[in-house]
């Protein structure tokens, strides 16, 4: 694993522990938490995600689509909101955090798809590969290429974003703009 994914990695996790000594439930542990290095890429702009499991299965997930902060900050940040503020689960509590594993996903910057069709836009997709952001109606959703392992066939992977947005599964219009980007992603081995 690169001296980035274990330091964005324990960043993630420190940030979601510090949370608990704040409020009295773990000891405090002074100073950066140990396996972080302090590298000049950490300073930059940068856009992460931080997806939460246990089991194999979602615990929570926030992220950013455009870098705006530090990548120190913006992976704390999504760490932290993943953990506490994720609107589909109830606050990660301190006994779950043995069981949660951490995942960062780095995001490169979005690029727009131009497409004819849904059909052109269902082929230009790759899948296993690209994280997509679906625009209309003034609702957006995205899925990192993660999903692709849930959902491999275009069509699905589509259906359930356009839902994601809040949208039908069959919505097509011409107010509908995609984008894509790629990831590196990196995980805590499974606790």
């Amino acid at each position: 694993m690169s001296d980035l994914g274990s330091s964005l990695l324990t960043l993630a996790r420190h940030a979601i522990t510090s949370r608990f000594v704040e409020s009295g439930l773990l000891a405090h542990q002074p100073g950066l938490p140990p396996g972080t290095v302090d590298l000049p890429e950490l300073h930059k702009m940068g856009a992460t995600f931080v997806t939460l499991s246990q089991r194999g299965q979602l615990r929570g997930c926030i992220g950013s689509l455009e870098a705006w902060r530090p990548l120190l900050q913006d992976v704390q940040e999504n760490a932290r909101a993943a953990a506490f503020r994720d609107p589909r689960f109830k606050p990660l509590g301190v006994d779950e955090l043995g069981r949660t594993r951490v995942e960062v996903s780095l995001l490169t910057p979005a690029t727009p798809i131009q497409f004819a069709s849904e059909a052109d836009a269902l082929a230009q997709l790759q899948p296993g590969r690209d994280g997509i952001i679906f625009t209309a109606g003034g609702r957006r959703s995205t899925f990192l290429p993660q999903v692709w392992e849930q959902l491999p066939e275009p069509a699905d992977f589509m259906a359930h974003l356009k839902q994601k947005a809040g949208l039908p599964a069959t919505y097509w219009g011409d107010d509908v703009r995609l984008e894509r980007y790629a990831v590196m992603k990196w995980q805590e081995n499974t606790p």
